[in-house]
């Protein structure tokens, strides 16, 4: 062996027949069962191919490859083996020129079947099996960085590669991915089918560039699919937490698109595969953090809601299709439930990598899809009702954690307004979603918790309430928005099937005003609305039950006890105190009615007491009273005639016959400060009620929209009669006036052609 490496050293352009004669004597002993011979003739091969480097050395190739496909075509598993160490001592070597006419697709075949051996001794087929493997490895070693070979990216090859790695890895035993990167695997755990092929697939994910992620993601969807491997979830997780730590990192949003279509593509199948591809969704975001999503942040949430609505259909409808027909698909209600959850888990997963600034606008497309009030649907208000849930508990998920430094630009009335009259619905778990979404966009400094308990606590200092000063953005934020949120709160204490949550979430929002939000003005506001609340409670003309009332007692209690203790007021916080003292020595049974009729009794002790420290007093002294809106009557009623007939009214009341002169405003600066603030949401309320006429004309009645319509023709008509009448009238004649026989003055008529104008008024 010494002597013939020199001899192909010193002459190696003799390589080629060497190789030649070796590997007609290998074909030779193959036939004639000499294994032995065999053997020498592929050990002498491996070494003079790990010897000799020259350009010479294509030719020579061509015979080592020669032989290792007759090895490899055999039946022994012994061959097999022997061919494909051969192989992978070939693969690591690297090549000086090119071969331009080397071909590789029986290698990859040949490797492929044998990654699915079945043979009888398990020993022996997991030999086999491991030395498909390696072979598969090879293969793409030497030819995943050569432009020159065939392209093992291609469809044609990377859909018997890829399925027969995820055989091996779900056959073995199945270990949870630990890390990033690969392991370096110790002697024991190269013995591993399991093992091997991880490094092998990781191997193969982190080669692939940004054009070849499509490829070879496909075949993983497509085995999945065809072994029904979603519905377990643990094994489809595994594979893709695989792909997500081994691709390279601005790539992540590749292999989510192709989730995100792979889940379109199964809209009509059954729950459980559904779900199982939203939780690879939702593990493959985790993973890709800020890279997850890539450049169509929208389409993503998009297609996620869009499964969610097709879920709430299925649910409702109960078949896929829409019929009932025999031998529909049958739906089961619960596994969809599960899979609403999850979709629901994915999409705050997939906002908390988004930036704030992006945050925004899915909360906004997530506004935008939710069923308005004034959207009926005839057919099932079931299902708009679970829209309407469904989406407002994923806008839930996406503002947990919401952190903006700009109240006014992070929250715009076009997301505020909508979201604040899902509040006035008669629905307790709708109120209850808008509250907790109002929460999570308020708190800033994680506050929330501190607010869970609605209990009077003698010393705040214990909660370690973090309290930063007012900005300037956040006074305008109030400025602009601080009545609807006071009318909100006011107008969900009194719902009657508001229970314990409603009120302790309602707590825990005018305890986040007042930390997060809260300058004089505010707080003076709060506790007029807390004194109106508790007027409430005491009214005798509102119809609430007892429990309410209490719990409205409760509420007030509570935060008046709060806020005298972030004034830091100390003539309010004893006040405060001396009553609730008062309480807790009075008949137990009376507690809240003789607290709150104390409290009233003394409200003027407040206002001295506020007013001592620079507090507006005589703002404090005027009573909190809502002012009812059209909004507010429009989320109580449920047919459409009512609702049109209401906004008839509106627009009758705006018409400009009823609009009266009034006297010209004085021009200040506090004048032109609210005219810059409002200017953006004059425009974004006069875009909302063009789309409500819109919606209107497009789902309304014939009959009464021709009555609408009718009404405003018979207006116009009344218009154009006057101005028919001034133009048809005579004009005064220019010769002036003549005196009729009784004294009195009489106009003279003058045909126009006799009429004499000035030279300046003809044309």
């Amino acid at each position: 062996m010494e002597k013939l490496t020199f001899y192909a050293l010193s002459a190696p352009e003799k390589l080629d027949r060497i190789g030649a004669y070796l590997s007609e004597r290998l074909s030779r002993d193959v036939a004639r069962h000499r294994y032995g011979y065999v053997c020498i003739a592929m050990e002498a091969l491996d070494q003079l191919l790990m010897a000799c480097h020259c350009q010479s050395i294509n030719l020579f190739v061509e015979s080592f490859l020669k032989m290792v496909r007759k090895l490899l075509e055999s039946d022994k598993p012994s061959l097999q083996i022997l061919g494909t160490n051969s192989f992978v001592k070939f693969a690591n070597i690297e090549e000086d020129t090119p071969s331009y006419h080397r071909s590789y697709d029986f290698f990859v075949s040949r490797f492929s079947e044998m990654c699915h051996s079945g043979y009888e001794d398990p020993d022996i087929r997991t030999k086999i099996r491991m030395a498909g493997i390696k072979g598969l490895q090879g293969v793409v070693r030497k030819t995943v960085n050569d432009e020159l070979q065939a392209n093992i990216w291609d469809p044609q090859h990377m859909d018997k590669i890829v399925p027969s790695l995820l055989f091996n890895l779900q056959s073995g035993e199945r270990t949870e991915s630990r890390s990033p990167s690969p392991l370096q695997a110790s002697e024991k755990e190269k013995e591993s089918p399991v093992e091997l092929t991880e490094r092998c697939f990781r191997e193969l994910l982190g080669r692939a560039a940004y054009g070849n992620i499509k490829n070879a993601v496909t075949p993983v969807l497509m085995h999945l699919d065809n072994h029904s491997l979603w519905e377990g979830k643990t094994f489809a997780v595994r594979c893709f937490k695989i792909i997500m730590y081994s691709i390279q990192s601005q790539h992540s949003h590749l292999v989510i698109q192709q989730l995100l279509g792979h889940l379109d593509a199964n809209s009509k199948n059954s729950a459980t595969v559904r779900a199982g591809i939203v939780e690879v969704l939702l593990e493959a975001a985790a993973i890709a953090a800020s890279g997850s999503v890539g450049p169509t942040v929208l389409e993503v949430f998009n297609t996620l809601l869009r499964q969610l609505r097709l879920s709430v259909d299925y649910e409702l409808t109960g078949s896929y299709d829409g019929s009932t027909n025999i031998g529909t698909k049958i739906i089961k209600a619960h596994e969809e439930r599960q899979l609403q959850e999850a979709v629901i888990r994915t999409i705050g997963s997939f906002a908390n990598t988004l930036p704030t600034y992006q945050r925004s606008e899915v909360m906004l497309f997530i506004m935008g899809k939710i069923p308005s009030l004034f959207a009926v649907c005839n057919s099932r208000p079931e299902g708009t009702r679970m829209i309407q849930v469904m989406l407002l508990k994923s806008l839930v998920q996406v503002t947990a954690g919401f952190q903006t430094t700009n109240m006014l630009t992070a929250l715009p009335s076009s997301f505020l307004e909508p979201l604040l009259s899902f509040s006035l619905t008669e629905d307790p778990e709708v109120r209850l979603l808008v509250l907790q979404i109002l929460l999570s966009l308020i708190d800033r400094h994680e506050n929330r918790p501190k607010f869970a308990n609605m209990s009077s606590i003698s010393d705040i200092s214990v909660l370690k309430l973090k309290v930063d000063k007012c900005s300037r953005q956040d006074n305008l934020f109030m400025k602009k928005h601080a009545q609807q949120l006071y009318r909100h709160i006011y107008l969900g204490c009194k719902e009657e099937s508001s229970g314990r949550e409603h009120y302790e979430t309602l707590f825990a929002l005018l305890g986040l005003l007042s930390v997060e939000l809260a300058n004089e003005e505010v707080v003076v506001d709060l506790i007029r609305l807390a004194l109106a609340l508790q007027d409430l409670a005491l009214s005798t003309d509102e119809a609430l039950p007892v429990y309410n009332r209490c719990a409205v007692h409760a509420l007030v209690a509570a935060y008046l006890n709060l806020i005298c203790q972030l004034t830091t007021v100390p003539a309010f916080c004893q006040h405060i105190h001396e009553v609730c003292e008062t309480e807790r020595e009075s008949l137990p049974f009376a507690r809240g009615r003789l607290l709150f009729n104390l409290i009233f009794r003394y409200t003027s002790k407040i206002t001295e007491s506020l007013g001592g420290s620079g507090y507006n007093t005589e703002r404090l002294a005027t009573p909190y009273v809502p002012q009812y809106t059209d909004e507010d009557r429009l989320s109580k009623r449920k047919s459409i005639g009512e609702t049109i007939s209401l906004q008839v009214e509106v627009e009758s009341r705006n018409s400009p016959e009823k609009e009266e002169r009034t006297p010209a405003e004085e021009i200040t600066f506090e004048t032109l400060k609210n005219a810059i603030v409002d200017s953006v949401g004059m425009e974004e309320q006069e875009r909302e009620r063009r789309r409500q006429v819109v919606e209107k004309f497009q789902k309304a009645p014939f009959e009464e929209i021709a009555a609408h319509c009718g009404a405003r023709a018979t207006q116009l008509q009344s218009k154009l009669n006057q101005i028919f009448e001034i133009t048809i009238r005579p004009p005064p004649s220019p010769s002036g006036t003549i005196s009729s026989g009784y004294g009195q003055s009489q106009s003279r008529s003058v045909p126009i052609y006799e009429m004499k104008f000035p030279d300046l008024c003809v044309y």
